[in-house]
């Protein structure tokens, strides 16, 4: 027996479904996922903490969701929304079904619903915020999710250091966790290296005790600017360490350089955005996740070095500072679960950290 279920969309638009496992109510952000594969990577990435996903995809579900395969422990999402849910997937070895992960985890899910169409309502309002609900009404009141506020972050960052791979004299990378995905770490062991991932507020002291070879700055969810405090402080350890930044971690640097950020109109969410090499013209085809960007303008030309581009809208997808190692990317190198061929940006990294490696030596 099917449940009847309604999107409430801030913008007075109704859009009833029915209930995907249990009944429960939800509000956040409406954001759409473009992608064909990946329901279970993106519901479980942090990057998406307190939103709504609507996949753009017309099923979702027909896989199940395997073991090994989240981003992180539980699901981040708010709340997801579909076309046609498949409740009877045909999994290619033991799994879940979506319902079931939703429902083992209190996310709610909705079906039936014309994802296009939401999709064209996010697309020409910009910012539009949803409730999923058993009522075709608003109630009087709602509370909605502050993108400023700083608990998101909180709520997906690792709150004592975790430490992976072997102290075995391979690189160290210091992660500082805004609300990494697990393919980051994994595609960093992948690469030779062992890595600690730490609380995004730890003091520049308390990873400089590590003994770090290289500095990764992660993904995560929430406006770039509510971090601002502490990536002004963030500056001199960068100018020492080899630097990765990804998504939020490329706009952290860039606020810890005097540059500055913006909110997109919609974002850039799924599998299939394609970025230019800035020295090559080569496109790649990225993973992405993102509603912010660093604005273009604010980026000082005589200490960065633009690398990447978005083919859609010349948005900034990438930079290097032209006197220290770093390096930032918007897109998602790892790109789990696809596409990967901007894997060769870890390569870069961990070149560089042997380098400077090879010249360091400790006291």
């Amino acid at each position: 027996m099917t449940m009847k279920a309604f999107l409430l969309l801030d913008t007075g638009d109704v859009f009833p479904g029915e209930w995907i496992g249990q009944p429960r109510e939800a509000v956040g952000e409406i954001v759409f996922y473009t992608g064909m594969t990946g329901y279970q990577e993106v519901l479980t990435d942090p990057s998406y903490g307190g939103q709504i996903v609507t996949f753009t995809y017309p099923m979702i579900g027909n896989y199940g969701v395997h073991a090994g395969e989240d981003e992180s422990p539980r699901p981040q999402a708010a709340g997801i929304v579909v076309g046609e849910y498949c409740p009877h997937p045909s999994p290619y070895g033991k799994a879940e079904t979506l319902a079931e992960k939703l429902d083992r985890h209190g996310i709610p899910g909705i079906s039936g619903i014309d994802t296009r169409a939401v999709t064209t309502i996010v697309r020409e309002k910009g910012l539009v915020r949803g409730r999923l609900s058993c009522e075709s009404r608003w109630p009087r009141h709602v509370e909605w999710p502050d993108s400023l506020s700083l608990e998101w972050v909180q709520k997906a960052s690792v709150t004592q250091p975790e430490t992976y791979g072997k102290n075995d004299g391979r690189p160290h990378i210091v992660l500082i966790d805004y609300g990494r995905k697990q393919s980051i770490v994994e595609a960093l062991l992948a690469h030779g290296c062992r890595v600690t991932a730490v609380p995004f507020n730890w003091s520049n002291e308390q990873i400089l005790a590590l003994r770090p070879d290289g500095l990764l700055l992660s993904n995560g969810p929430g406006d770039p600017q509510a971090l601002s405090p502490y990536a002004q402080r963030l500056r001199p350890l960068l100018e020492q360490l080899p630097t990765l930044g990804i998504c939020l971690g490329q706009q952290v640097v860039a606020l810890a350089f005097g540059a500055s950020t913006e909110r997109m109109p919609y974002g850039h969410r799924g599998s299939n955005h394609p970025v230019k090499s800035v020295s090559t013209d080569k496109v790649w085809i990225t993973s992405q996740n993102h509603g912010y960007v660093v604005v273009k303008e604010s980026l000082d030309p005589d200490e960065w070095e633009l690398t990447y581009v978005n083919v859609n809208d010349d948005s900034v997808e990438g930079f290097r500072h032209k006197r220290y190692p770093i390096q930032c990317v918007q897109f998602h190198p790892e790109a789990r679960p696809g596409p990967a061929e901007a894997e060769v940006i870890f390569q870069q990294f961990v070149r560089k950290v042997n380098r400077q490696r090879k010249e360091t030596t400790y006291a």
